[in-house]
């Protein structure tokens, strides 16, 4: 991945919006466009989305790690079980599904050891399959036929799983995320000598970059917001079958997406952050949350990780008293790693990934009644994947 780079100054540079928060540049209508429309940007670049990921696939498909959970769910179950507390329909949740592979190991596995120890569970099991984009939950349904009775698939967003998940209120023993939270729109605080800035960021492209991408597609630079404002509005199938002189295709549509995602920058300056108490983090959750990790660590410069802050807190109802959620991806569980490395924002091919804040997660967690911890991903030596875990506090 590269780094969304930083302008140096503004009449180098066609600016594509108004200065803003992080969480709502239009760096995030790119992320948004990429996954509804992941289907032609495969066939444009001639590979799967995995691929672009780091050693080319997720991390979070391992055939150990499934067994070492399904176990644990069987656990629960038979201490419900013998109370007679354990509900008829067994629900787990998958938030970002990919292309299946990881669901398909677990439910395998899970239909093996079912058999195997006679307990009867795979029979009661929904599996329900959540994601952002139609295209990847349509690869996720055909890699899990072989379990269609048991899978339900839904398109969600991950910023509000409630709105298409409101039925499952109390009742999930297990919602398992991966890779999703690092995918979610962030804004970032500062810290110099006591005092605190919020980053405002500013999408644009070089003059050099709008000139080419012009000329390529019959346009002006001083056009170029606005042609991207429609891209990002109608996506390529609509913005060329509203500019056929321009995109006759929409391959063409499609090509001009990756040249404008290619050359994309971002320009950044610091604004006073007066007062922690009226920054909203997510909905419901203040900026007070955020006061002891500010004024314990010096200057620095970090993430809030609002949309994973939002994912998070919106998930924790959906859990039965005894389920669990469990996420893998790339946390920062120690503030000062905010000091020693860039932790985003990144650019991957076609999606913007920062590394999530795991200290501000772990506190909206206990501050809901939820033990939250990190641990190494057990099953991949030297990945920088974290897994955590949250569980209701007895």
């Amino acid at each position: 991945p590269g780094a969304l780079q930083n302008g140096a100054s503004t009449s180098d540079h066609v600016a594509l919006e108004d200065w803003r928060p992080g969480s709502r540049s239009l760096i995030w209508g790119f992320n948004s466009l990429y996954w509804k429309a992941l289907g032609l940007w495969e066939q444009a670049t001639g590979k799967g989305y995995e691929q672009a990921l780091p050693g080319g696939q997720s991390d979070a498909r391992n055939l150990q790690a499934a067994r070492e959970l399904i176990l644990q769910l069987f656990d629960v179950w038979d201490g419900l079980a013998n109370r007679r507390a354990l509900p008829e329909e067994l629900y787990v949740l998958e938030i970002g599904v990919g292309n299946g592979n990881q669901a398909r190991v677990w439910l395998d596995e899970f239909r093996r050891l079912d058999q195997e120890q006679g307990r009867e569970y795979y029979t009661r099991l929904h599996y329900l399959m959540g994601d952002y984009s139609p295209h990847v939950l349509e690869l996720a349904r055909k890699n899990v036929a072989d379990h269609a009775e048991h899978i339900s698939t839904l398109v969600l967003d991950a910023l509000r799983p409630t709105e298409t998940l409101a039925f499952l209120r109390y009742k999930a023993f297990l919602v398992y995320i991966s890779n999703v939270y690092d995918n979610l729109p962030t804004d970032e605080i500062v810290r110099i000598g006591g005092h605190l800035f919020e980053v405002e960021v500013r999408a644009a492209f070089s003059q050099s970059d709008a000139r080419t991408i012009a000329e390529r597609f019959d346009t002006t630079s001083k056009e170029l917001p606005e042609l991207v404002s429609r891209l990002l509005k109608l996506g390529p199938e609509l913005l060329s079958d509203s500019d056929r002189q321009r995109f006759p295709t929409p391959t063409a549509a499609v090509d001009f997406w990756r040249a404008a995602w290619d050359a994309l920058k971002l320009e950044e300056r610091y604004v006073p952050l007066v007062e922690l108490d009226r920054y909203q983090i997510a909905p419901d959750i203040n900026g007070e949350l955020m006061r002891p990790i500010v004024m314990a660590n010096g200057d620095l410069r970090m993430h809030v990780s609002n949309g994973a802050a939002a994912s998070f807190a919106a998930t924790l109802p959906l859990l039965h008293p005894h389920g669990i959620l469990q996420c893998h991806d790339l946390f920062v569980t120690d503030i000062h790693q905010y000091l020693n490395g860039f932790r985003g924002p990144g650019k991957y091919d076609g999606s913007v990934v920062n590394w999530v804040n795991g200290t501000l997660i772990a506190a909206i967690g206990s501050r809901r009644g939820f033990d939250v911890t990190f641990e190494a991903f057990a099953y991949r030596v030297g990945a920088n994947v974290l897994t955590m875990t949250a569980r209701a506090r007895d």
